[in-house]
């Protein structure tokens, strides 16, 4: 890590639960990890939120989804499409409880999980392909009366942020749900792993390069390599004009740090509105800090300040 860079103190709570933390080296044990770290910071809800898990068909089978609405939701609210982190093979609907219902207080609009199914298991594209559904699914109206098609927005971190991109692409070109906001936390946007961030920020205490490069190999196993699909690679798409406006936000200490930068630069110069915030000091994760630190509190009302502004 570059010596000029100091590591912002909150951090030190996600640092202590990781390392309490039993090796993993097989994927069963890499998930139990996972739980253990999420549960650490999870925390009741807020008073007269309702939270309902349903199921959503897709083709196969169906996709659960966990929607949370505030006490303080209008009668008619906008929609988040929320998407969890993972490395696109770990995170389910409890992992991520704590950020979607987050998101759903500070903004006040009802929040969609998505559980997509996760690599190694289920690669590239069925990730993709359950959160495109979701999307649909509560663009048709699928979660009944209470709830304004016309405002939907989609937010994920890390994998999330990745398929946030990736769905926003999707509805663009396969002319599908108008998106009023994308917000992309600290994204993973290509396979190649090769911006400067992934060599200076290698060996952090968030995520490390070589655990980068696992990922892409269970989410892309089968696909020609290097990967050229949009949808699976946000950064490599050709056209990012009449893309919903964006908050790309990214943590200073993390291999990701410069797909995020890079992203945010992309979307500008194609002529895409664009915010674009760095948390400093911080490292991959900080939104589970939320709710012990201040500064990791301000970072995360930062992009959900974004979100209710787009959403009116």
């Amino acid at each position: 890590m570059p010596d000029d860079v100091v590591l912002h103190p909150e951090m030190q709570i996600l640092i202590d639960i990781k390392n309490s933390l039993p090796p993993a080296t097989t994927i069963e044990e890499m998930r139990a990890g996972w739980d253990d770290y999420s549960s650490s910071t999870r925390a009741p809800y807020p008073d007269g939120m309702q939270v309902d898990d349903i199921q959503v068909p897709r083709d196969g089978g169906t996709v659960p989804v966990r929607v949370y609405r505030p006490a303080a939701a209008p009668e008619i609210a906008p929609v988040v499409l929320y998407i969890h982190g993972g490395g696109f093979m770990k995170g389910d609907l409890d992992s991520s409880d704590s950020v979607a219902w987050g998101i759903s207080h500070e903004t006040g609009a009802v929040v969609a999980s998505v559980d997509y199914r996760l690599a190694p298991e289920n690669p590239y594209p069925a990730a993709f392909d359950d959160c495109y559904t979701v999307l649909t699914y509560v663009a048709d109206g699928g979660l009944g009366d209470g709830v304004d098609t016309g405002r939907i927005a989609v937010c994920g971190d890390s994998a999330g942020g990745n398929l946030t991109g990736a769905v926003c692409l999707a509805a663009r070109d396969r002319n599908g749900p108008k998106i009023a906001a994308q917000v992309l936390i600290y994204p993973c946007l290509t396979d190649a792993c090769d911006l400067p961030a992934y060599s200076a920020f290698n060996d952090t205490p968030g995520l490390t390069s070589s655990s980068m490069q696992a990922y892409w190999d269970w989410y892309l196993a089968g696909q020609t390599r290097p990967c050229t699909d949009p949808y699976a690679v946000p950064l490599k798409a050709g056209d990012l004009s009449g893309l919903p406006p964006a908050f790309v936000h990214i943590a200073e200490i993390d291999p990701l740090a410069d797909d995020g930068r890079t992203y945010a630069d992309m979307l500008t110069a194609a002529g895409i509105e664009t915010q674009f915030r760095c948390a400093d000091g911080m490292i991959h994760g900080f939104l589970r800090c939320r709710l012990q630190g201040k500064d990791s509190a301000r970072e995360f009302a930062s992009f959900c300040g974004f979100l209710k502004e787009k959403l009116g």
